[in-house]
């Protein structure tokens, strides 16, 4: 696989766990909700922890690669991942209302380029 092939596979699974997101959260977003529901906090970490790996290959593959907070995505996913017992749902959930809707504009523009 070409580097702009495996670095278009791993935008295109950004976008689709961004996507998973956002459905699993759903409209209008609440914080209460995702507070009392485990099940929606584990499905929205496993997207989290997917998007910061792919982050992660996205630098080694592309340092200059164009998507702001690439360090701090990625050590969310290691905190997910190794600090498990550190999370707070409040981080989760700015994640998802403050970052995810720029890092979903920002992959569809790297995926339309």
């Amino acid at each position: 696989m070409d580097k702009s092939t495996s670095q278009n596979k791993l935008l295109f699974d950004i976008k689709m766990c961004i996507a998973n997101i956002i459905s699993y959260v759903g409209s209008p977003q609440n914080f209460n909700t995702y507070d009392s529901d485990t099940l929606l906090q584990d499905a929205v970490e496993r997207n989290l922890i997917t998007i910061g790996e792919a982050i992660n290959m996205l630098m080694k593959l592309n340092p200059e690669i164009e998507i702001t907070n690439t360090r701090r995505i990625v050590n969310a996913r290691n905190k997910l991942t190794h600090g498990y017992d550190e999370i707070e749902n409040m981080q989760i959930w700015n994640i998802i209302v403050i970052y995810i809707p720029v890092l979903k504009k920002e992959v569809e523009n790297l995926l339309n380029e």
